[in-house]
């Protein structure tokens, strides 16, 4: 279980394929000592199970697998070395909610529309995959690339969300431009509404 506030940016610095399955370097600020073998740690919203670490200078890295469904759903297969990933430890019980609560369980990929500058901050418009349109609702809650935001507006096109400067300085959706893909997870209270609507509906 997530917030989906970031605590660090990752860098990749190594790239396995095998037969079905991606092994990912991760190079990060992140003490190793607090960072134990069978951790799970969200990689742009996509939760990972972390399989090996090693203490550095200035940091850690860590070495996480990415099956195939999730090479498939989400952009975890596209990552290349040099490539900075939003990295969040999962929430441990007396830790503060400040995003929302989030599962690291990527519902699809949704396509930047644009990125425009609003006075200090910057607006990103998203489509998303046509499946989870219904569970976007504005002033709701959303996980872009694992970032906990507000959405903004709501129309046929998409959806957009403000960012903030601290946001926009610490994370890496200051390099998103049109046509890019990003990770959504819709907010699961959402999605639980939309589950007992739909079950209501199968009974009547």
């Amino acid at each position: 279980m997530f917030t989906g506030i970031v605590t660090a940016l990752g860098e990749v610095k190594a790239v396995e394929r095998k037969d079905g399955l991606v092994r990912l370097t991760v190079a990060s600020p992140y003490d190793a000592a607090g960072v134990e073998i069978g951790a799970s740690v969200a990689h742009d919203g996509v939760c990972l199970t972390v399989v090996s670490t090693e203490g550095h200078q200035g940091g850690m890295s860590h070495v996480v697998e990415v099956a195939a469904e999730s090479l498939a759903l989400t952009t975890m297969g596209e990552l290349k070395v040099g490539d900075r990933v939003n990295l969040e430890r999962s929430l441990r019980l007396g830790d503060e909610l400040g995003g929302h609560i989030v599962q690291g369980h990527v519902d699809g990929l949704g396509e930047v529309l644009s990125v425009t500058q609003d006075g200090e901050g910057y607006r990103i418009r998203i489509r998303p995959p046509h499946a989870i349109e219904h569970l976007i609702a504005g002033k709701g809650s959303i996980a872009i690339a694992g970032v906990s935001l507000t959405v903004n507006e709501v129309d046929d096109e998409g959806f957009g969300v403000l960012i903030i400067p601290h946001t926009w300085a610490v994370t890496t959706l200051s390099r998103l431009k049109a046509g890019d893909k990003v990770n959504l997870e819709a907010d699961m209270m959402a999605r639980y509404a939309a589950r007992l609507i739909e079950a209501r509906r199968n009974q009547s």
